[in-house]
């Protein structure tokens, strides 16, 4: 799930990327040193940089807020895992290949025979012989003709087989409600021209961003609302540019599911 920390997180990085652009082993866009943290400057370290030129970028939260949660709380598929093993039908034969995944992952072996459904579990350790083995012993009490050799299992002509599935499992994801933040990210530093210069950066990177990704997947929007110049304090060797962003932003909740290979329907008495 992503929380306001890490879209704070997600704008340091960008805008991190905005003032190195050739990353920060290199030249920044004023030529001098600039830090990029979350949070409010501490005044000493702030007027020791300003001394040498470092200027700083600081992305600051805001205590203002919207809630804009406007959408049921659905569970939506995020992923899902790639199956090992592989099942076919060819007439009354049933035929098991592959392996699990040697980083394992859930798989599960199902046949529907009728209406009645057979499964098993893969271990680390199964191979198309041992499901096949297991399956047959589980079908065999239903069709006693039911026989395994190897990976394949077979059946009489009688048994009509309806379905031979893989599943596995995948991630999935809901958001619990969605937030609108405002975030002030503040240009420090020592000159007006290097001010200028950081400014004009990262002005042109945030108005050209207007959607980024967060950690679990989901979409953060950025939206501009202000910005402003501060002389103020120019006395200080402080001179300052303000930008106001909101991001739009989902908390979301994610869990792990197993497909569904077979269904049961119970059902008592008769219609009148």
């Amino acid at each position: 799930m992503s929380d306001i920390g890490d879209v704070q997180n997600s704008l340091v990085a960008m805008v991190a990327a905005a003032v190195y652009p050739a990353g920060t082993g290199a030249a920044s866009v004023s030529g001098k040193d600039i830090v990029v943290y979350a949070g409010w400057p501490t005044s000493s370290r702030l007027d020791a940089d300003l001394l040498v030129e470092k200027a700083h970028v600081t992305v600051f939260q805001t205590q203002t807020e919207a809630n804009k949660t406007r959408y049921p709380k659905d569970w939506k598929e995020a992923s899902i895992n790639t199956a090992g093993l592989a099942i076919a039908v060819t007439g009354q034969q049933i035929t098991i290949s592959g392996a699990p995944h040697e980083s394992f992952q859930p798989e599960n072996v199902s046949v529907r025979i009728g209406r009645k459904c057979y499964v098993v579990a893969a271990r680390p350790e199964d191979t198309p012989t041992t499901l096949a083995s297991v399956l047959a012993v589980q079908i065999a009490a239903d069709w006693p003709a039911a026989v395994a050799a190897g990976g394949v299992i077979t059946l009489p002509a009688a048994a009509n087989i309806t379905a031979a599935l893989i599943g596995v499992v995948g991630t999935v994801v809901r958001v619990l409600r969605t937030l609108e933040r405002v975030f002030q990210i503040t240009v420090w530093s020592a000159t007006p021209a290097q001010r200028d210069v950081i400014g004009r950066a990262l002005d042109t990177a945030l108005a050209g961003t207007e959607r980024f990704t967060l950690v679990d997947g989901y979409g953060a929007r950025l939206i501009y609302r202000s910005s402003h110049v501060t002389d103020q304090q120019q006395k200080a060797k402080l001179y300052r540019r303000d930008f106001q962003y909101s991001v739009e932003y989902s908390t979301t909740q994610s869990m792990t599911a197993t497909q569904i290979t077979q269904t049961a329907l119970n059902s008592a008495g008769s219609a009148t």
